[in-house]
């Protein structure tokens, strides 16, 4: 079985070599040797040449006479939760929608993420006591991590 450890090492000599802000987001390999490896960079996107250098490093270093495999190498996607540190700094400042394992949604802007929380900003409409019309309410929402189900990107196209 070819060894998660040895393909992170190949993956990110070619990083270290050539791409310093791109990082790992998730390598998996399947029972079957299928080989997946989820990349991201720090500002801007993945690009198809970020995934061809990453993978041909790691196809030339590992022997399909020893182990016959298949491999995938491409970018985290939009449409998945963050899961690294990385991701989330990335994404600082941007809107979020995060679940709770109890099934509660809470949308709003990243600010903050540590080892225990995580933290938004969020905007709501409220008409006070007393007062004739709406007011906008922003408040800082922190949440467990351990809380959290999945936090992602919102896709907007405005």
């Amino acid at each position: 079985m070819i060894q998660k450890e040895l393909v992170r090492k190949l993956a990110q000599e070619r990083i270290d070599e050539r791409f310093p802000d791109v990082f790992i987001v998730d390598i998996t390999i399947s029972t079957k040797s299928v080989i997946k490896i989820e990349l991201d960079k720090k500002e801007g996107y993945i690009a198809i040449d970020d995934c061809m250098w990453i993978s041909r490093n790691v196809e030339h270093n590992l022997d399909r006479e020893e182990e016959d495999f298949e491999l995938s190498v491409s970018s985290a996607g939009l449409d998945k939760p963050l899961r690294v540190l990385a991701q989330f700094e990335k994404n600082y400042g941007k809107g979020v929608d995060v679940t709770m394992k109890d099934g509660v949604k809470h949308t709003g802007i990243l600010i903050a993420k540590t080892d225990k929380n995580l933290t938004l900003e969020t905007t709501r409409t409220e008409k006070l006591e007393g007062a004739k019309k709406k007011e906008t309410i922003v408040e800082q929402l922190v949440l467990s991590n351990s809380k959290i189900k999945d936090t992602k990107i919102v896709i907007s196209f405005k």
